[in-house]
């Protein structure tokens, strides 16, 4: 039986990704494009573009002249895709401070700190913070980083449920991982692990995982079947996915 399913948040698939690259140029249209490049074993000429830009990998027997057609012909959805990402944000570290932005269910709140007995809460477009010593950067991160953890799990659980539901199962365990390469991860035993930074992207995203892993309950593949399964439940899957990569560029660091 294969091992646990995974999504990672980037869309990279690691066995592909060369160790070192060079960096070279290519005119698309009229456009210069940097990208990175290199030869590895795999059979085809692959490409993928994310928040470092465009990465090219060949087989070690393909000549360049092969390697520019298939960028030339690709031209024009590498030029979007290149377009897409400039246009996404970059992460933030968060240190702790009043008046930094912390992104909860894809709305942007305003850290607001005060003194008192430990509390956090919404309180419409803040995130409120209160502890008995507020000035102190590093609890802060840490009261943060627990409350949205818990938020996590408590928010991400009942979906699910509810997608669980749609096919006929019962809830199955829940957790929530630290992960920042996974959005998610179901076990043979049928166990599900979500990475709380899904907290940070919009209900609907964040439900695009959630039906992904369920999905995985049926079918513990990446399958013809198993991707019916995704479809059925979350009907706009791709779009979603896409949405949550470049969404991904942007999460904060803790």
């Amino acid at each position: 039986m294969p091992g646990p399913q995974q999504l990672t948040l980037f869309g990279a698939d690691a066995a592909d990704e060369p160790r070192i690259a060079a960096r070279r140029l290519v005119q698309l249209g009229a456009r210069v494009v940097e990208f990175r490049f290199a030869r590895t074993r795999r059979r085809t000429i692959g490409i993928s573009i994310d928040a470092d830009g465009l990465a090219v990998a060949a087989p070690h027997h393909a000549p360049w002249v092969e390697i520019e057609r298939f960028l030339l012909e690709k031209s024009r959805w590498i030029l979007k895709k290149l377009d897409e990402w400039s246009k996404a944000g970059r992460p933030v570290r968060v240190s702790g401070a009043p008046g930094e932005a912390i992104p909860v269910h894809g709305r942007v709140l305003t850290l607001d700190l005060c003194e008192g007995p430990r509390r956090i809460e919404l309180a419409n477009d803040r995130l409120l913070v209160q502890l008995r010593r507020p000035h102190e950067r590093p609890r802060v991160k840490a009261e943060l980083v627990r409350w949205l953890k818990a938020h996590a799990l408590e928010t991400l659980t009942p979906r699910v449920t509810h997608y669980a539901g749609l096919l006929g199962l019962p809830r199955p365990r829940v957790a929530v991982s630290n992960a920042r390469t996974q959005w998610g991860v179901c076990t043979q035993d049928g166990r599900i692990r979500l990475s709380w930074r899904l907290v940070h992207v919009a209900p609907v995203l964040a439900d695009y995982v959630v039906a992904h892993e369920v999905a995985h309950l049926v079918e513990l593949n990446h399958s013809a079947r198993f991707w019916a399964i995704v479809e059925k439940l979350y009907p706009e899957c791709r779009a979603a996915r896409r949405s949550l990569d470049l969404a991904a560029a942007a999460l904060p660091i803790f």
